[in-house]
């Protein structure tokens, strides 16, 4: 039975989290952490949550919660992320990381922690956005004549953008063809900008209403295109992939590992 901790336990992920957990008897929810301005600190998770009193209050100090026999899942911010894997490293706690908007400084220091003990880091954990990533590789080194382009929309409150599941799919296509992402990427168009060129990779983002995350990789090519789309009808989709990284996580040796390694893509 896995010991789970839930990182950022009032907020939308947090929350179902907690009730999915409580529903499977396979888990037991053994901490809840939250940032103090949330202002639940000692309130019983099950009750934020809106899955009844489970007898777990939320706390602030993740220090008393993380040991080498619990998995913390994480869906907070890099910032409070990068904390939990300094504590997590420091204890021996396994740990699976959900937040994005990871700075290059941020995600480097994170991957430099990530090592020291069991830990999955992943922009997005559902299982249909990974074969995606697999198969938006794969379609990008046989279609390499082809223009490619990554649009992504999430809800309007989401802070950072593109989203990191998007600048991963790029990633992803940069890799495939031996480019540098960095020094071939757009972020946007606007004016007279001229004919594309054909080594650069765009991701545009938009921000609309409550969407949970679409992703399509588009491929142009003479006279055809290609599309390969994804839609987060739910976060169900993400939980579910993060409890299930969860659960592998807790047989592995230390290391950083990717959900397609979870899923053995």
């Amino acid at each position: 039975m896995a010991k789970l901790i839930v990182s950022g336990a009032a907020g939308r992920m947090g929350r179902l989290l907690v009730s999915m957990i409580a529903a499977d008897p396979q888990f037991t929810l053994v901490g809840a952490l939250e940032a103090a301005a949330a202002g639940v600190s000692g309130r019983d998770a099950g009750e934020v949550a809106g899955a009844g009193k489970l007898g777990v209050p939320i706390t602030t100090d993740y220090a008393t919660l993380a040991r080498p026999d619990t998995v913390t899942l994480d869906f907070t911010n890099a910032a409070s992320s990068l904390d939990h894997l300094e504590v997590a490293a420091a204890s021996g706690a396994a740990i699976v990381v959900g937040s994005t908007g990871f700075t290059p400084e941020l995600e480097a220091r994170a991957r430099q922690l990530a090592s020291q003990t069991r830990t999955v880091i992943a922009p997005n954990m559902s299982v249909g956005i990974n074969v995606l990533m697999k198969i938006t590789a794969e379609v990008a080194a046989i279609l390499g004549d082809f223009d490619a382009e990554v649009l992504e929309i999430h809800h309007r409150t989401k802070i950072d953008a593109p989203s990191g599941t998007a600048l991963a799919l790029a990633r992803t296509i940069a890799e495939a063809r031996k480019r540098d992402f960095q020094s071939n990427a757009v972020y946007g168009r606007e004016g007279i900008t001229g004919v594309r060129p054909h080594e650069t990779i765009a991701v545009m983002a938009l921000r609309a209403g409550d969407a949970v995350g679409d992703h399509t990789v588009v491929f142009g090519g003479q006279g055809e295109r290609l599309e390969l789309i994804h839609r987060a009808q739910s976060r169900e989709s993400l939980a579910r992939g993060a409890l299930r990284a969860a659960v592998w996580l807790e047989r592995q040796q230390p290391g950083l590992y990717s959900m397609r390694e979870v899923l053995g893509l």
